[in-house]
């Protein structure tokens, strides 16, 4: 198939114009998947910060009952909460497990 001169100056300017619509359709594609990926990563933030904040809440509320129990299983408590504390904690081995992933 074999192209006038004027049909090219049609074709042409229309190849371009077809050329930057897909290239912007395409940073457009990319820019709301990052949008959607740092969404998802501030919820999940959110979220654990509220796991942080319950257990909080739920060592407040054993301290609670541990006020309302009579002062000598207090001072029981206390004493086994100390020695569990002073004991040294093995040099390799991490008491944190991270399941985020």
């Amino acid at each position: 198939m074999s192209l006038k001169a004027v049909e090219l100056q049609i074709a042409l300017p229309k190849t371009f114009e077809a050329g930057k619509i897909v290239e912007q359709h395409q940073q457009n594609t990319i820019n709301q998947q990052l949008h959607a990926n740092e969404r998802l990563k501030r919820e999940n933030e959110r979220k654990q910060l509220t796991v942080n904040d319950s257990e909080g809440i739920e060592s407040l509320k054993d301290e609670d009952q541990r006020n309302q129990q009579d002062p000598q299983t207090m001072q029981q408590k206390d004493k086994e909460r100390k020695e569990r504390e002073s004991t040294p904690q093995h040099p390799f081995k991490g008491n944190f497990i991270d399941f985020s992933g």
